[in-house]
């Protein structure tokens, strides 16, 4: 009897190091598209299957990250970060994602009636999004945006494609603008 116990007492024991390993790994991972200096203080959140999310690290800076590896047609390698601030955005989208049941198009026109009835929250004006993606993390590449509600590239300055290349306004006059930062 008291090797059975042991035995459970072992497995209790492994089973708390590989789930606290296991948090750690996320956390690592969903902070890989920023620096030390924000990656220290960054929330990290882990999204669930009803939209809500569960918070592995809390943060003492504008930052929260999630990995995004697994939803439907991103990367193996998917991880983002924002500020805290667009959370409720997020959570709409998650919201409208879950509705649509992977149908772009049915996704699409959820936003669009959001933005028709005033609905669609709104992302924090200049705030930065950084997004990682590829096959594992070695390879993913960096791509980032500063979101711009409802400006266009007349209204900062900018032009409306990226053609003649630089920065340039992306979605002008949505909710979804944002400025497009070319990769060197």
């Amino acid at each position: 009897m008291k090797r059975i116990v042991l035995a459970v007492i072992g497995l209790l024991v492994v089973s708390a190091g590989a789930e606290a390993q296991s948090t750690d790994q996320m956390v690592q991972r969903a902070l890989a598209p920023l620096g030390a200096r924000q990656a220290g203080g960054a929330a990290v959140i882990r999204w669930n299957a009803d939209g809500s999310y569960t918070t592995l690290k809390e943060g003492t800076n504008a930052f929260v990250c999630y990995d995004r590896s697994g939803e439907p047609g991103r990367a193996a390698f998917a991880v983002q970060c924002t500020n805290t601030g667009n959370l409720p955005r997020l959570t709409q989208n998650r919201q409208f994602a879950m509705q649509a049941a992977g149908d772009r198009d049915a996704n699409s026109a959820l936003v669009s009636a959001a933005e028709a009835n005033g609905t669609r929250v709104m992302p924090e004006f200049g705030s930065v999004w950084i997004s990682m993606n590829g096959e594992n993390q070695a390879s993913a590449g960096t791509h980032t945006t500063f979101a711009v509600p409802n400006a266009t590239g007349a209204s900062l300055g900018f032009p409306d494609n990226g053609r003649s290349g630089g920065i340039w306004v992306m979605a002008g006059g949505t909710s979804e603008a944002h400025l497009m930062i070319p990769q060197g």
